[in-house]
């Protein structure tokens, strides 16, 4: 991916420029998570005796949460279309095989760690918000080795309801004190970009992640930035061949953008 340049250049500067503090989501922005998701409804379609699903699959099923996941997934591998008592029933199953299996098989994409450390060294408070259930992010987090950059952590349960809904970005921007308008949210999804449209926050997408399996250029933000030590390079004012450099870097590394790559997903785990 080229650098920004001319009105996309300057869009992403003004999106960055009077922030006080940051959110994230998680699954595609932060950790390449779809390896322990696939594994986990693997496991529970095996033992309901269901095909398995590709995880590539899996990765344009992320989005708006587990019960969403599991519902479409259920439906992808031709089983029965749960009502709300048996899709509670997977559930329950499925956040234990998915515990287990939470982690093992998850990476941080690159230039997160590097992007992370600079914003919280800088003093930014740094907050993730996740359509995933609440229990499952602490872990993921400190798995990672980044759980000590985040002041604020806010998942499904939380709030009524979540991601494109602006509630949980709220509760976040409130936790943080700060006001919408001051927090950029980072994410990989249009649900992300609508979540912080509604929320009042400015908002730039990665390349990388799980859109639904939609380009990420059709989506309504305020620009797209190549990596998370990118982000870091405009929020802290970095020259932008600094920038540039960085962004040709992560185009030049095979283990990036691993999420865009079908092929880098077996058909079963």
């Amino acid at each position: 991916m080229s650098p920004p340049s001319g009105d996309a250049a300057a869009a992403l500067r003004l999106a960055t420029r009077n922030i006080e503090a940051v959110a994230f989501d998680l699954d595609g922005t932060l950790l390449d998570t779809v390896h322990d998701l696939a594994f986990a409804l693997n496991g529970l379609f095996a033992e309901r005796k269901l095909a398995s699903i590709a995880t590539v699959r899996v990765a344009n099923l992320i989005g708006k949460g587990m019960p969403n996941l599991v519902r479409k997934a259920v439906a992808d591998v031709g089983g029965r279309v749960p009502g709300e008592p048996a899709l509670a029933a997977l559930l329950d199953r499925f956040a234990v095989l998915y515990a287990d299996a939470l982690g093992k098989r998850s990476v941080l994409f690159v230039g997160v760690a590097d992007g992370l450390a600079r914003l919280h060294a800088a003093g930014y408070p740094l907050a993730v918000v996740t359509n995933k259930a609440r229990q499952f992010i602490a872990p993921h987090l400190e798995r990672a080795g980044i759980a000590q950059y985040f002041k604020v952590c806010v998942g499904a349960g939380d709030a009524t309801a979540v991601k494109p809904d602006p509630a949980l970005l709220r509760l976040a921007a409130g936790r943080l004190g700060v006001s919408a308008s001051r927090l950029l949210m980072v994410g990989d999804s249009s649900n992300d970009a609508r979540c912080a449209r509604a929320a009042g926050c400015p908002v730039v997408i990665l390349p990388y992640g799980y859109n639904e399996g939609a380009p990420v250029q059709d989506i309504d933000c305020d620009g797209i930035v190549e990596s998370i030590a990118a982000l870091a390079d405009l929020v802290l004012g970095a020259p932008a061949a600094l920038a540039a450099n960085d962004s040709a870097s992560a185009a030049n590394d095979p283990e990036a953008h691993t999420a865009n790559d079908p092929e880098a997903y077996p058909a079963t785990d």
